[in-house]
């Protein structure tokens, strides 16, 4: 007989089973509260920079050339086809050595024209002066008759009055002598006033003519200076750096205010420096500067001038060179410029990052000490160098922080470093 047997308690698969349900939940919730790997990032492909306290110099770098501090540039008072070139660039001259020797027909025909007409004016003035004596002295004889017509006729008057008083002279007469004293009276007096226009008009005939002579020898003298300057001179020694631009040739035809030629004197440079329009606002007349030359030599300067507007996003800066120059050095040279703004005498500054600008806040990743990662921390610069710049929070002394290009982390608040 078969006896009916109860079938197996399920209770403890339901308790694993319930078991294995928490800790499977348990296991999502920890991993899904896990932070995500952070990125690894080689150290030998970093630059660290270590916070400092204490004196730091602001400075501003800009590269430019050496050009000489005087430069006299020679060019063409009249044009002319080239016949001579004596002297090549490079060469020393002096003031009086011949650079360049042009022709030009014109020029001399133009003087002889010039010369002409001052012959002439000298004819006219001759002939003016001629003519005003020929007249003057008929004028002055025209007066002399007057003069004695009138005399006679104021002694006829005295003789005719007198009858007159003696009842022998007949009024109508004597009336008619007195009207001729009158009538001579007023003619001489007209001619003597003729005589003195004619002279005053004489005069200044003679002055306008004098100063059209005057003129004429003004032109004729920088015409003659035109002829002369076709033999074309250095004007004050030196070192003759060009000859043209560009080199002129024999034959070649150059017009009036052409450049020829340009003198400089040797071993008197300046250096002309390219500063960035943002960095150049704190650059001024007088500051300490450094130059440069890329020869392992470095000259001390001061700028001397900057430019007022920029071109290209540089503002030209001049530096007078107070050292002496290496022997050799020419100009054109490509140097590099360093010129210090100000000394600050404590202040916290890191190595500059290639990021991030003067007087703003940055994001920067800053080391963990003997945890070989790094956070992101956000710091805010203060005023900036070339290698160096201010840090007015977010640092403390001692912190160390990588200062290379992290831009690709931007989104990573932490990086492995290994």
């Amino acid at each position: 007989m078969d006896i009916k047997r109860e079938p197996p308690k399920k209770t403890k698969q339901y308790v694993l089973l319930s078991a294995g349900l928490v800790a499977l939940v348990l296991v999502s919730v920890a991993i899904s509260r896990l932070k995500p790997a952070a990125p690894t990032v080689e150290k030998g492909t970093l630059w660290f920079g270590v916070a400092q306290r204490g004196p730091m110099v602001r400075e501003v770098n800009a590269p430019g050339t050496l050009v000489p501090e005087h430069v006299k540039i020679v060019s063409a008072l009249a044009g002319g086809r080239i016949e001579s070139l004596p002297v090549r660039p490079g060469e020393t001259v002096t003031a009086t050595t011949t650079l360049v020797e042009l022709s030009n027909p014109d020029v001399d025909l133009t003087l002889l024209q010039d010369q002409q007409q001052l012959s002439q004016a000298y004819g006219t003035l001759a002939q003016l002066k001629s003519t005003w004596r020929q007249n003057m002295l008929s004028q002055e004889s025209n007066v002399a008759n007057l003069r004695t017509q009138y005399n006679n006729a104021v002694r006829d008057v005295a003789v005719f009055d007198s009858l007159d008083k003696k009842g022998l002279a007949a009024a109508n007469e004597v009336a008619s002598k007195h009207d001729l004293v009158n009538q001579l009276k007023v003619q001489l007096d007209l001619e003597q006033r003729r005589t003195q226009d004619m002279k005053d008009a004489e005069v200044q005939q003679i002055q306008l003519n004098e100063e059209q002579i005057q003129g004429l020898k003004r032109i004729i003298q920088e015409q003659q200076n035109k002829v002369a300057s076709l033999r074309v001179v250095a004007g004050e020694g030196g070192q003759l750096q060009t000859l043209g631009n560009p080199q002129l040739e024999l034959g070649q035809y150059v017009n009036s205010g052409v450049e020829l030629a340009r003198v400089v004197q040797p071993g008197k440079l300046k250096a002309v420096l390219r500063v960035p329009e943002t960095q150049a606002k704190d650059v001024s007349v007088g500051q300490i500067a450094k130059i440069d030359l890329h020869n392992n030599n470095t000259v001390k300067g001061h700028v001397t001038r900057k430019d007022p507007s920029s071109q290209g996003g540089t503002i030209t800066v001049e530096v007078a060179l107070d050292g002496a120059l290496p022997p050799g050095t020419s100009s054109d040279l490509a140097v590099d410029g360093t010129i210090e703004i100000e000394r600050l005498a404590d202040v916290l500054y890191i190595p500059r990052p290639g990021f991030g600008q003067a007087e703003s806040s940055v994001g920067i990743f800053k080391v963990n000490p003997n945890q070989g990662d790094a956070n992101r921390v956000t710091i805010l610069l203060g005023a900036a160098s070339v290698n160096t710049i201010v840090v007015k929070g977010g640092l403390n002394v001692g912190d160390s922080v990588i200062i290379s290009d992290m831009s690709q982390y931007d989104n990573t608040s932490r990086v492995r470093v290994k």
